[in-house]
């Protein structure tokens, strides 16, 4: 990698590109830096660690650990990664050890592996330090975590039930979830775990936070699987006022959004799944 690039690399994706590298439900994603290198998320297994060794990626060398949310899918590798990377430190928000679930047909089930404080301590003696901030945090030069979006759009919402209860009878509105935002020398890139706040409050509250008024790239899971049409105009309508140059939907997005991003934006959208490389320029 040169010095004057940030390279990402997806890990753990819903499909795959590659015959070699193996699919789940799920996201993992490597940062690699000048300045450091950053896991987003962990995926729902230890596949990552697998494709990581496919795609010549240096898991023992993550100096970072940031987790989007709490959910399964997201969370799933992370104490074997630690047993690989002590010295990694682990950034979240407070909420990521709350208990929280989801139901069938049959029954309600636990959607957060690490939902305990049982959890929260053993990730806190295998790594070399947990971080938990509701706020934005600059986790290298020119990297920061949202923090907790606010919600203020008036047409997204979680993109599923979640309860924070067996019962199923307390919404969980995931105030954990946040997503990750690099100033690159092209612009600002923008990674969403399943961006359970909505992508529009999220661009919207990159923007803020950067003082800039357009986003270069967007990566990442959308949630727009039950999205009404209203909702997917309006996240296009937010990709074209950010005039956001590549747009990357992978994930959770469901496939009728990706196909309606894919219409919208032809010569803007790229493909995401397992395997996917995507390089840019760092910070000058």
């Amino acid at each position: 990698m040169s010095e004057n690039t940030i390279t990402i690399t997806v890990l753990v994706e819903n499909t795959v590109s590659r015959e070699e590298l193996k699919a789940e439900h799920g996201l993992s994603v490597w940062i690699e830096t000048r300045d450091g290198n950053i896991l987003w998320d962990t995926g729902q297994t230890t596949l990552l660690i697998d494709n990581a060794q496919k795609l010549g990626i240096p898991l023992d060398t993550t100096d970072f650990i940031v987790l989007s949310h709490g959910h399964y899918d997201h969370t799933g590798g992370l104490l074997q990664v630690l047993l690989m990377a002590p010295q990694a430190q682990v950034y979240g928000h407070p909420g990521l050890f709350v208990q929280r679930y989801s139901q069938n047909k049959k029954s309600a089930y636990t959607v957060n592996p690490i939902g305990s404080p049982v959890q929260k301590e053993l990730i806190e003696s295998r790594c070399g330090s947990l971080n938990l901030c509701s706020g934005p945090v600059e986790i290298l030069p020119g990297i920061f975590t949202t923090g907790e979006i606010p919600r203020e759009t008036f047409f997204e919402d979680t993109g599923g039930d979640f309860f924070l209860d067996t019962a199923c009878s307390k919404p969980d509105r995931i105030p954990d979830d946040q997503a990750l935002y690099i100033e690159s020398s092209q612009g600002i890139i923008v990674l969403l775990g399943c961006a359970h706040s909505g992508v529009v409050n999220t661009l919207d509250y990159v923007s803020k936070h950067t003082g800039s008024d357009k986003i270069f790239a967007v990566l990442g899971g959308m949630h727009l699987l039950r999205a009404s049409q209203e909702r997917l105009e309006a996240t296009a309508e937010a990709f074209t006022r950010y005039d956001v140059r590549m747009i990357a939907p992978c994930h959770c997005s469901g496939i009728r959004a990706v196909t309606f991003i894919k219409s919208k934006f032809p010569d803007r959208f790229i493909e995401c799944s397992t395997g996917s490389r995507y390089i840019f320029g760092n910070n000058q």
